[in-house]
């Protein structure tokens, strides 16, 4: 897929990325079923990062660290760039740090991780869980989102506050995403008869001439991009009302938990110390990211400030200010496997999530939190 360098096309990016992560939901079962995959399951860790060594004052040097992005290198991984930036991932004992970004014709990011192209790749429940369902050996360790960020927008003079508000009314939906919104409908128990799906592209344009309703999409990105634009529009979370998914979580190889756990909490504590920083301040990984990361692909630091402000939101929870960033509590994974189902993904917490990384990060370290 080509990206078009006009300024609607990249206020829309969120078109590309949702298409993207449904064609890596679909395409990471026959990937996963590769023969040189399943010969990669079989190695030991050694491509994405050095094993651990001592340097002569004795603190560990884990070398290399590669990280595989979700998407193309906007603000969604602010901090990041802030531990990168700031040196957090060197103080850790990384020698060096590679991000590695994604896109529509990036391989699906659970595939870097099982064939070691990346130690981490920053992902979503459906997709890890759905390779994990093929075989592949990974797990969930955080995540970033403690709500996911798919929405339902209308114009505030006639807002959808709730589920029942879309009776009678006419939504887009984008063929994208047909799919989470199917699991939505299922789950929230709404009738689906007294709804109009309207099939849409990703351009919110009709939601403003009153061609439709309410639109689906991302918190962060198109009502940011209407609101640029002098639109007053309203946002109702699906997260908020019967679709709790968490999103933007940590994926690794099984075998880095059980033979590498000092290497990732070192890169976990990193990462917590750069998005602590971009939620205090979410201008700065959005000038990063339109200026240095993101530099070339027509960011600019007003819209990504508002994106970077929005993202802050869907991290902090009670739960998070309780154990700390990236922490799930265990109510939420039920939550989170129970969501899964109504999209037809049935596979236990324990299969899908190991939080012991991060529970040991904060117990050893308290003021992470």
């Amino acid at each position: 897929m080509t990206r078009s360098t006009s300024s609607d096309d990249r206020a829309f990016a969120a078109a590309d990325r949702r298409l993207f992560l449904k064609r890596g939901l679909q395409l990471g079962g026959a990937v996963l079923l590769g023969g040189p995959l399943l010969a990669a399951c079989g190695d030991s860790d050694s491509s994405s990062a050095s094993s651990t060594s001592s340097s002569s004052s004795g603190a560990k040097s884990f070398g290399e660290l590669t990280l595989r992005l979700s998407w193309i290198k906007n603000v969604e991984f602010a901090g990041s760039y802030i531990a990168d930036s700031k040196g957090y991932y060197t103080d850790e004992g990384f020698s060096k740090v590679t991000l590695i970004g994604g896109g529509p014709s990036a391989t699906p990011m659970e595939t870097d991780v099982v064939t070691k192209k990346a130690l981490v790749a920053i992902s979503a429940p459906d997709i890890t869980g759905a390779a994990v369902s093929k075989g592949a050996p990974l797990k969930i360790i955080g995540a970033q989102f403690q709500r996911n960020p798919f929405c339902i927008m209308s114009m505030s003079k006639d807002p959808i506050a709730k589920p029942e508000d879309m009776y009678g009314k006419k939504i887009g939906v984008q063929a994208g995403n047909e799919s989470v919104w199917a699991a939505y409908v299922k789950a929230t128990g709404l009738d689906e008869s007294k709804i109009t799906k309207v099939p849409v592209q990703f351009d919110p344009l009709p939601l403003t001439q009153g061609t439709v309703d309410g639109w689906f999409s991302f918190v962060t990105n198109e009502p940011n991009t209407l609101r640029l634009k002098g639109f007053k529009v309203s946002t109702m979370l699906l997260a908020d009302t019967g679709y709790p998914l968490v999103s933007e979580t940590y994926c690794v190889r099984q075998e880095t938990i059980d033979n590498q756990r000092d290497l990732l909490k070192a890169f976990l504590r990193a990462e917590i110390k750069g998005w602590k920083a971009n939620i205090a301040d979410p201008a700065l990984g959005a000038k990063l990211a339109a200026e240095t990361y993101g530099k070339g692909l027509g960011l600019t630091t007003e819209e990504q400030t508002l994106e970077s402000a929005d993202e802050s939101k869907l991290m902090v929870s009670a739960g998070t200010k309780k154990n700390g960033l990236f922490t799930v509590t265990p109510e939420l994974v039920e939550e989170n496997i129970k969501t899964l189902k109504y999209g037809g993904l049935d596979i236990t917490a324990d299969k899908l999530f190991d939080l012991s990384l991060l529970e040991e990060v904060y117990k050893e370290d308290p003021s992470l939190i």
